[in-house]
Formats: structure tokens, C-alpha cells, sequence
């Protein structure tokens, strides 16, 4: 594959002919990925950088796969207007046990070292801190895009989050990375850990920074706000969040995730491609195939699926409605299930529900459907 290949898709290769140099070294270069694990999921736009390093590996390379548990007890204030909550030591063991699971659906096993920054960073004394805070400036620091906004508007920064860029670039250090891959919106912190590497006697690393891929409503992908596809979600899931992709996203996702063009086909089979790829990598070319059957008979052809969950009426009659989608299908509130009745998106064995309190023996063993994808047999 060679060059062209490990910098598929790059933003910044940085510095110029600095990649071509680690390459011509003659052994296998340390390619180090870090993500704090500040949430469950890795999207497929956080493995985005993921793919560049199997690219690596695929080279003969190694891939240093670092687990944020240390900082993630910081936060990383890149592009944030406000500090992050502090997770507890259990969400954050947790979330880092199923990040590694979700990686290895893109990464190469047999050449990927697992680190934890807490090897490291839990053993630096105070004295060790002060030595790292001394290779950076204050005002280098403030350079940052989001600690100048910060700074113009009159925002609190905390000294910890001016910690971070240093404590990230330690990583590089402690593991002697030759590469660090990143999105974009990292680039500040990569290029930290160039500026420290020298001063504990290390040759820079190269940094190579990758696109943030854009959800199907044109933001940041997000685990809290539910607009991403995680590496492990159920096949159905997967599949039918990539269907929203508007076709005009396409050509950007075919790039970003399957690194190939979009198929010249009409928009809705190269989105039927798509989400099959997509499953298919993280699930087997059968799962994939069941999820396209799914999503035709539930959503292409409004049929309800195969498998419809049980969930028993609550007490009393008549039965308020909007109380058992908010209580038993999960919908968000009581007013936006008040509103998915009014439209007409809830449907008693296929007709659209007749009222807010509705008499129990009415909905004894029927079909309820919220939306598209949402299916409950009733039970008294």
C-alpha cells in the first residue's frame, strides 16, 4: 500500500516530509491513538483515525492504542466551551473494557499494544509535573482555539485543563510514539506532544490528523445526543441509523468510512450499500443481510418485524397513553409523546390512536407502533 495509503484521507501530515523520514528508519514505527473514554461508544467517526492506524498495522507497524483512563478523570476541553463531568472510577473502567472491544472491530489485534496512561501518569511526583509544565508556555497554551474564545468572553479555565495538552503529550513520551493519528479538532494536542518530546531527549513525533465526520443532521457525531452509530450497536440499529444519511453526505461517508467512491448507482441503493458495509464490519456479511431485510419489511414496507417484545399494560382503566410510551417504549416526555399521537406516529394494530386514555380491553394483545421502528404486543 505504502504512502499513499497510510495517509488516506489526512487533514495535516505534519512536518512536511516527516512521515517519508520515520518511514525510512527500517523498523516498525509506534503509531499511538488515544481516547479518553469519556463514553461508551467509539462511532464510526471516532474510528476514523482507528482505520489509518490498521492501515499502519497493516504496514507492519504498531499500533499503540492508549486508554485515556488518567485523563479521562480531567476531561479534554478540546472544542468545549466548559469543563466535562468527572466520571467515577467504575463508569470509567467500564466504558474503557467495551472501548477496547469496539476498537478491535477495526484494529489488527496481533499488532496493537494496550496501554493505560495511568501507568504513567499516576506515578509522576509533583516535581515531575512542574519539570512537564516547564517545556510550554503559558502563552503557547493559550493559543488554543477554545482557551482564547474562553479567554475573550471571560470564561473560567481551570489550571487542570491547561494541564491536559502536556499530560497527552507525556503519553508520547512514556511510549516513545513515532506517529500520533487525531482528528482534527485534536491538532493542537498532537502538536504538544512534539514541543515535549525533545526535552525529555526523544526524536518528535509526526502527527496525522484525520476529518471529524459529520452526523446526518450536520453535527458533531454524539453518544448523548443519540446521532452517531456505534462500532457495536445491533445490526437493525446500525443499518437503519445510516439510512438517514442524506444523499447529499454520501460521497463524504463513502470516503471517510468505506474509502472508496460512492457506487454510480441511484442514492438509495449506494445507502443500502452502505449500511451493509458498515454492519457487515462489525457483525459478518449474514447480520448484515438480516438487517437489510429488517429495515425493508419495518420501515421500506411498514410491516411490524419478526420479533415483537412484550410489555405489560399498567393498572387502572382507562389507560393513559402517553404515561405507557413514556413508562414502557421510552419515549423521551409525556408532551412528546402527546405529540407523536396528535401526528398520528402511534398506531394501535395499524390505525392511529384514537384519543389520549384509551379503555384497557382495547389494547389487550394489540400492536402498538411509535414511529417507524418501535413495536410493543400489549399484554394485560
Amino acid at each position: 500500500m505504502g504512502f499513499t495509503e497510510l495517509t488516506r484521507n489526512a487533514v495535516d501530515v505534519l512536518p512536511a516530509g516527516g512521515l517519508e523520514a520515520k518511514l525510512k528508519l527500517g523498523r516498525p514505527l509506534r503509531v499511538k491513538l488515544g481516547i479518553d473514554v469519556t463514553s461508551p461508544d467509539i462511532h464510526v467517526g471516532r474510528a476514523v483515525p482507528l482505520q489509518r492506524m490498521r492501515a499502519f498495522q497493516d504496514e507492519g507497524h504498531v499500533g499503540v492504542l492508549i486508554v485515556g483512563d488518567y485523563t479521562t478523570r480531567i476531561g479534554d476541553p478540546s472544542g468545549r466551551s466548559a469543563e466535562r463531568p468527572i466520571l467515577s472510577d467504575e463508569e470509567i473502567d467500564r466504558n474503557a473494557k467495551t472501548y477496547l472491544e469496539q476498537a478491535m472491530v477495526i484494529l489488527d489485534p496481533g499488532r496493537t499494544e494496550v496501554r493505560y496512561n495511568g501507568e504513567w501518569l499516576a506515578k509522576l511526583s509533583y516535581a515531575d509535573v512542574v519539570r512537564l509544565a516547564r517545556t510550554i508556555t503559558v502563552a503557547r497554551i493559550l493559543e488554543r482555539d477554545d482557551f482564547e474564545k474562553r479567554m475573550r468572553a471571560q470564561e473560567p479555565i481551570s489550571i487542570s485543563e491547561l494541564l491536559y495538552p502536556l499530560m497527552q503529550a507525556y503519553d508520547s513520551v512514556a511510549i516513545e510514539a513515532d506517529v500520533e493519528l487525531g482528528g482534527t479538532d485534536q491538532l493542537y494536542n498532537l502538536l504538544a506532544g512534539r514541543e515535549v518530546m525533545p526535552h525529555y531527549g526523544l526524536e518528535p513525533q509526526v502527527v496525522l490528523t484525520t476529518p471529524l465526520l459529520l452526523s446526518w443532521d450536520g453535527s458533531k457525531m454524539s453518544s448523548s445526543v443519540g446521532n452517531n452509530i456505534p462500532l457495536t450497536a445491533p445490526p437493525e440499529e446500525m443499518f437503519g441509523r445510516t439510512m438517514r444519511i442524506p444523499d447529499e453526505q454520501l460521497e463524504e461517508w463513502y470516503r471517510l468510512v468505506a474509502e472508496r467512491p460512492v457506487p454510480e448507482t441511484d442514492p438509495m441503493a449506494a445507502k443500502l450499500e452502505l449500511a451493509r458495509f458498515i454492519v457487515a464490519r462489525s457483525w459478518g456479511d449474514e447480520a448484515a443481510g438480516e438487517a437489510e431485510a429488517h429495515f425493508t419489511r419495518v420501515v421500506r414496507q411498514g410491516e411490524a418485524p419478526e420479533d415483537v417484545p412484550e410489555v405489560a399494560l399498567p393498572d387502572g382503566d382507562p389507560v393513559h397513553l402517553p404515561a405507557l410510551l413514556v413508562e414502557r417504549l421510552g419515549v423521551g416526555s409525556t408532551s412528546e409523546a402527546r405529540r407523536l399521537i396528535a401526528q398520528g406516529a402511534v398506531r394501535v394494530n395499524g390505525e392511529p390512536a384514537p384519543g389520549l386514555d384509551l379503555p384497557r380491553a382495547s389494547l389487550a394483545g394489540a400492536l402498538l407502533q411509535v414511529g417507524k421502528r418501535r413495536f410493543a404486543r400489549l399484554t394485560a
